[in-house]
């Protein structure tokens, strides 16, 4: 009898351990310890035999087995196409305001950013598409006092009429996968990887005669922002994502009174949660 990769009746396993049991006129408690070792033997041959066996499985089968990524609980669907911006806006103004060694602060400006998107899901909850960031600064200072020490041997640095102009721009390739928590439909975690180049300029002035500052430079950029997601409505989705991982390349070039011509070359890893890059946005899904 092959039990092998079949699936034999109970009752056949039970009628052949009696008849056993019946020729060999055992003991009683030695039948009822063959009937089960019968049954037992049966139970386990009659599944394949590579089904315990953790190496035949396949990586991609051995990822799904976690369940960080299940597949089954499509969150977002492949074809969906995914759009969406983050922007922000501040501004301060300071009137005869002291911070800690600067008094008399005059000054005011707005900070601007905004940061539009769009994706398609090329498999059920993973999505690829493009990011571009706009950012523009400006500060313009009537006049502060920066005081070292007393009025008598201390030093006083005064700025006066200085003004600072900065605009940012950036596009970045991004990957995104949604994790679902457990088998809502509503929430859900996700990670963006983006890669991106983009350009930066500004403009210093000061004093009078007016000197002045111009400079331009390029970043390449690689980083890594888990964030939040929550469906408002059935295609309106509140994203909350935070950096806490990038690598970053760049170079400037500076001319100072249309003259002096100076560069500046930086790099920089960081592993950690960086609060300046949270984000908050809004993303249609349809």
């Amino acid at each position: 009898m092959n039990l092998l990769g079949s699936k034999v009746p109970f009752t056949y396993i039970c009628a052949n351990a009696y008849k056993i049991m019946m020729k060999t006129k055992v003991k009683y408690l030695r039948s009822l310890l063959l009937i089960g070792m019968l049954i037992s033997a049966a139970v386990t041959m009659a599944q394949p035999l590579d089904s315990h066996r953790p190496d035949s499985l396949t990586r991609a089968e051995r990822i799904r087995q976690r369940g960080i990524t299940n597949l089954k609980n499509v969150f977002i669907p492949k074809g969906q196409v995914i759009t969406g911006a983050a922007v922000s806006y501040s501004t301060h103004a300071n009137n005869n305001y002291t911070f800690m060694v600067v008094e008399n602060i005059e000054s005011e400006g707005y900070n601007f950013r905004v940061s539009p998107m769009v994706a398609y899901a090329i498999r059920d909850n993973m999505a690829i598409g493009v990011r571009g960031i706009y950012s523009r600064s400006n500060l313009t200072i009537d006049s502060a006092d920066l005081k070292f020490g007393d009025e008598e041997t201390g030093t006083e640095i005064v700025v006066d009429s200085y003004k600072a102009v900065k605009h940012t721009y950036s596009a970045s390739a991004i990957w995104r996968q949604y994790i679902p928590l457990g088998k809502s439909k509503r929430f859900a975690i996700f990670n963006e990887i983006s890669l991106g180049a983009g350009g930066t300029e500004a403009i210093f002035a000061a004093d009078q005669p007016i000197r002045g500052t111009y400079e331009k430079g390029y970043t390449i950029s690689l980083g890594v922002s888990p964030g939040l997601m929550a469906f408002a409505t059935n295609d309106v989705a509140i994203e909350v994502n935070i950096g806490v991982m990038g690598i970053s390349f760049s170079d400037v070039e500076q001319v100072h009174n249309q003259v002096t011509v100076g560069h500046r070359r930086s790099s920089n890893m960081n592993f950690k949660v960086n609060l300046l890059s949270i984000g908050v946005g809004v993303s249609f899904y349809l």
